[in-house]
């Protein structure tokens, strides 16, 4: 895995993204599109977690709020773990 690269574990049943790796903008675009798809799957609740994520910029950061408010505004909830 080089510096710039991030991957990710789904645990579908339980709505659940472990990441892992450098987080940019790219990196977050792929968890979005991750965490969108479980909650197309019918997941209220999912939990993104970032605790093996090296290091992360901020537009990258700013892209996982959106999508926390995102959530949110649809009544459901984007739990992030650090």
């Amino acid at each position: 895995m080089n510096d710039s690269s991030l991957t990710e574990v789904v645990d579908r049943s339980a709505g659940l993204i472990r990441a892992r790796g450098t987080l940019t903008s790219l990196g977050a675009d792929l968890l979005r599109g991750t965490a969108d798809g479980l909650r197309g799957s019918g997941h209220v609740r999912v939990v993104l977690d970032l605790r093996d994520v090296r290091s992360a910029d901020a537009e990258g950061l700013d892209i996982l709020r959106e999508l926390r408010r995102d959530f949110a505004a649809d009544g459901g909830e984007l739990l992030i773990r650090t």
